[in-house]
């Protein structure tokens, strides 16, 4: 079907090839800097130090992603398909962790479980407790990243039991089968996309975290390649530790690839949405609320606490608001900035995927998702070794540090604009050009109006993950930049933790906007 015209997708390819080819050049300049560092890396990667991080990343990841299942599966059963009480209030309460950075997530944790935090203050006086068990190392960062992370989960399996259509569990439970082998027979196996998706998300979420392990002092990839950047006078190993870390993520990526193909998918007709029957809950009811009760207490109430109870002490010690005018000037600036060139530069690519449909245009959409793959530390290393070597005025610039997180958050922005490209149907852009409009115009008064929503959703998208973004903008920032996350990352290394309070409490109201309107879809 012709909607646009040859010209006018000539005039697309240019960009979008422009934009894909140069989205490879993190991971292409980490193979290569590794390449060209000799055998004396290779001896680096083979030693028993390297064997280690891949266990320790391994574990990290494996552990919380089937944590995650663990608490997001049941509490998306209670919130769609029980009679439990507030279900709309556990829905809203149990999303709001997403708005907790990790490294403030961490923060708050070791505020108040670590050695002389409030908990530990509060037992050691009636109780005469002088020490809580350890918060740090594996079992902190699996703590907090399960707890901040299993929303990314929640929210899919959820909106996949809305849309479950009833009539196969009506049947099995006809043939006599009880709730429980329905469930795991026909309802669970339905899942599995919506599980794959959000599993792929906490994976890499976990993979590519750089604040909570090092705030808690686990060392993985990203911890350790931070760390080699920093000390080492030859950061050749860093390179070949960040293509290792790359590596990892593209096998979650295939893995996620390989259960989502194999995924079955069930509908017994395509009319309007019916809803199954709410299960009583009866005595369960307490356990239940119980759950999701602990749930958001631990993920949501304990760091909300902290950070209050460290501002306060803050303001009581003088810190000054002013101090943070520059910061939050920063931030919001360069947010603004990356989220308008990402979605922007998603735009033709995701056009010709859409309306052109073919090898070429599905293997640039392809290339988009490569810096969703790469840890944000493991392109900042690739940008320092490209700047430096062959773009050195670009080194430490603006510009340097927007396109890196052009790099790491286009398909956040491309999947808003293919998702509210794919809603418009190609008649209509046809129909107006067979009324004599030209592809410009039909761009114009057709298409654009009907996905502009979709595109400015991109962008608050990127906005916010900018917003909270820490290893890229620390690596890549400009001499004396500073956002909010990198005063919060500062005070916390410092141990000046009412100082973090203040611009921690601004970073989750910010990231609330975007929640907002995450809850504006659920239910509607």
């Amino acid at each position: 079907m012709k909607v646009y015209g040859h010209r006018h997708f000539n005039l697309l390819w240019f960009p979008a090839i422009l934009v894909a080819g140069s989205l490879c050049l993190p991971l292409a300049y980490l193979l290569i800097r590794t390449l060209e560092a000799g055998p004396g890396v290779w001896e680096q990667i083979v030693r028993p130090q390297t064997w280690k991080l891949i266990l320790n990343t391994t574990v990290l990841v494996v552990s919380v992603t089937v944590a995650a299942v663990a608490v997001a599966l049941p509490l998306a059963w209670l919130t769609t398909r029980t009679d439990l009480p507030f279900q709309r209030l556990w829905t809203v309460l149990a999303t709001l962790p997403l708005v907790i950075p990790s490294y403030v997530g961490a923060y708050t944790f070791v505020g108040a479980l670590g050695p002389k935090g409030m908990v530990q203050q509060m037992l050691e006086g009636p109780l005469g407790i002088q020490r809580l068990p350890d918060i740090y190392g594996f079992p902190g960062a699996f703590l907090v990243l399960t707890l901040l992370t299993y929303p990314y989960l929640f929210l899919n399996v959820r909106e996949a039991l809305q849309n479950i259509d009833p009539a196969l569990e009506e049947v099995s439970q006809t043939l006599e089968h009880d709730r429980w082998s329905t469930f795991w027979r026909i309802t669970f196996p339905q899942l599995r996309p919506a599980l794959a998706a959000g599993g792929l998300l906490v994976a890499l979420y976990t993979l590519s975290d750089f604040g909570a392990v090092s705030m808690l002092q686990y060392n993985t990839f990203t911890r350790a390649i931070y760390t080699q950047y920093q000390a080492a006078f030859n950061r050749s190993y860093a390179a070949a530790l960040g293509l290792i870390l790359v590596l990892l993520s593209i096998i979650i990526l295939y893995a996620e690839m390989r259960v989502r193909s194999r995924a079955k998918y069930y509908r017994t007709d395509s009319g309007a949405r019916r809803y199954p029957p709410r299960v009583a809950l009866g005595a369960w009811r307490w356990p239940a609320l119980l759950f999701c009760g602990g749930i958001v207490f631990f993920s949501l109430v304990i760091p909300v606490l902290t950070i209050a109870y460290w501002l306060v002490r803050g303001v009581a010690a003088g810190e000054s608001l002013r101090l943070l005018l520059k910061p939050v000037w920063n931030s919001f600036y360069i947010s603004a900035v990356a989220a308008v060139v990402t979605a922007v530069a998603a735009l033709p690519v995701m056009l010709l995927s859409v309306r052109k449909p073919g090898k070429l245009s599905h293997a640039l959409e392809r290339l988009t998702y490569i810096g969703y793959g790469q840890p944000g530390v493991a392109i900042a290393l690739a940008l320092v070794f490209f700047g430096i070597k062959y773009a050195r005025p670009l080194y430490q610039t603006m510009t340097l540090l927007v396109f890196a997180y052009m790099v790491q958050f286009l398909p956040q922005a491309g999947g808003a604009i293919r998702a509210s490209l794919l809603r418009i149907n190609p008649r209509i852009e046809e129909a107006a050009r067979s009324l004599g409009r030209s592809s410009m115009e039909v761009m114009a008064t057709i298409t654009w109006p009907l996905m502009r929503s979709g595109f400015f959703g991109g962008m608050i998208i990127v906005f916010l993950s900018v917003m909270k973004e820490l290893p890229i903008t620390m690596i890549l920032g400009p001499t004396g930049f500073q956002t909010l996350a990198t005063v919060v990352w500062g005070a916390m290394e410092e141990g000046f933790y009412a100082r973090a309070a203040l611009p921690s409490l601004l970073l989750v109201l910010v990231s609330l906007l975007s929640v907002t309107g995450l809850l504006k879809r659920i239910d509607r």
